[in-house]
Order: structure tokens, then sequence, then C-alpha cells
């Protein structure tokens, strides 16, 4: 006989509660011995019969859930066809007024051949959409982080400018230029999409350049980036680089029966 999920029995506090026994390391009994708690309300929101309070216990169960499986543990993600690989370390989802706000800290982040140090992502305005897939809508999204000068000077050298970047032992940054003999110590920083560098230093052909002869490269505008992505500002500090990037408004979508088999199984959650 089927069971009907009734919104006025659930609470944030009773969703949260249930989270937590669904992902218990002895579960897959209590998976399915509390299946009730956690298919009835998916598939009421996946048939379109949503309540008000349905949206904060899904995001609820989702958020507790996937942080109590994989919270401290490596996780991969597909992200627009893009396999990431981070250890998770919050999960974080608020409401604030109508839509939710989530946060999510991510370490030793391997995004394609990329690797940052941390990633701080700070969802806004998200709001979920019931269907199959279900999708999620977003205001916007901060993304927080960084990465060492060496993997941002191996990024930079793979963009084909005229200048090769390389870091030397001392952590000082080294640029080449690809069809002259010049060679220069360099400073750089990112600010609206632009690369810009500032040179410290310069020789040709060995030869040190007075300050005077030394002409600072013109700004590089970084564009294509993918699905409106913007580089707020990236500058160094230390041996890393800090960053701000900025995502516009974006849709999503997710399979709660994959998500749920992932977290089951541990393997690949695909949200987009």
């Amino acid at each position: 006989m089927a069971a009907y999920f009734d919104p006025t029995s659930w609470s944030p506090l009773r969703a949260v509660e249930i989270g937590r026994r669904l992902f218990e390391q002895s579960w897959p009994e209590q998976w399915f011995a509390a299946s009730t708690a956690w298919v009835d309300p998916v598939l009421d929101l996946g048939s379109g019969t949503v309540t008000a309070l349905l949206p904060d216990v899904l995001m609820t169960m989702l958020s507790e859930g996937i942080l109590s499986r994989f919270g401290g543990q490596d996780i991969a993600v597909t992200v627009i066809g893009h396999e990431l690989r981070a250890t998770l370390r919050v999960l974080k989802v608020r409401r604030r007024g109508a839509h939710f706000q989530a946060e999510t800290v991510l370490s030793e982040l391997h995004w394609d051949t990329r690797r940052f140090e941390t990633v701080t992502a700070v969802a806004h305005g998200v709001r979920l959409v019931p269907g199959v897939p279900t999708k999620v809508r977003v205001a916007g999204i901060d993304l927080i982080g960084a990465l060492t000068v060496a993997e941002l000077a191996s990024w930079i050298d793979a963009l084909d400018l005229d200048w090769r970047m390389e870091v030397r032992e001392d952590g000082s940054l080294l640029a080449r230029h690809r069809t002259r003999k010049l060679t220069a110590l360099v400073e750089g920083q990112i600010t609206d999409d632009r690369l810009t560098l500032r040179v410290e230093r310069a020789w040709w052909r060995g030869i040190r350049l007075p300050r005077r002869m030394t002409v600072d490269p013109p700004g590089v505008l970084l564009s294509d980036l993918p699905r409106g992505l913007r580089i707020a500002h990236a500058a160094r500090e230390g041996d890393l680089v800090r960053f701000r990037l900025e995502l516009p408004a974006t849709t999503a979508s997710f399979d709660l029966a994959q998500i749920r088999d992932a977290v089951v199984a541990g393997t690949t959650l695909i949200i987009f």
C-alpha cells in the first residue's frame, strides 16, 4: 500500500534527524527501513505536488545527508560535463527569505588538470523547481579560493600568450617572451577578467636593461570563460594566489534518484 507524505508532520529538525540516520555507517538496513521518509517527499516533489515546507525538507535532507556521508572525505562531482574531485569540508543550506543560500567549502580541488588549494562556493537565491529531473535556479554564485603561484603560472602559460611563465626556486615569477630574447621578473594580478603584469627587472640576451627601457606588457583580456564566469580579482599573497570569481544567474538540474544512488554507493554526484 502506498504511503503519502504529510507536510504537517515534518519539520527541519525532523528532516535533519532522518538525514543523519540515513547516512550512518550501518545504514543499508536503515535505508530500506526508512525508505518512506526519503522516497515519498522526493516523489511528491517530482510529481509537482509541492507544499511550502517540502523544499526546506528536501534541501535539509540533501545537505545533511551528503555532508554526513562525504564530510572530510574525497568526493567526485560532475559539473557542466567536467569532473571535480575534492575533499568536502562544509556544506550548509540556509533559508534567506523566499529562497535559499548554499555554502560549500572544498579543499584540494582538482578540476580537469588544475588544482586549487581551497574553494568556497556561495550560491545566492537558490530555488528548487519540481520535476524530473529537478531543476535548481541560482541568482548568482561567488567562488572564493586560493591556488599556488606555480599552478596559476602553468594555467597562464597554457593560454598561448606572448609570454611564457614559470616560477623560480625562490618563488619569483619569471616571464620569457616567446619570439624575442627578453626575460623579465614580473608580478601580476587579474581584475575584471584582465591580466596585467608589472615588470620588476628585465634582460635582453642576458643583459640587464635599465628601468627606463622596460615597458609593462599590455593587459590581456581572459575571454571565453564558461557560462559567463567572471574573474573579479586575483592577486598574489606569498606562495598563493587568492581569487574571487563570480558566476551570474544560472539553471542546473539533478536527478534525485542518481544522487540517492551515488550517496549509497559513494560514487560521483552529477548536479549539472
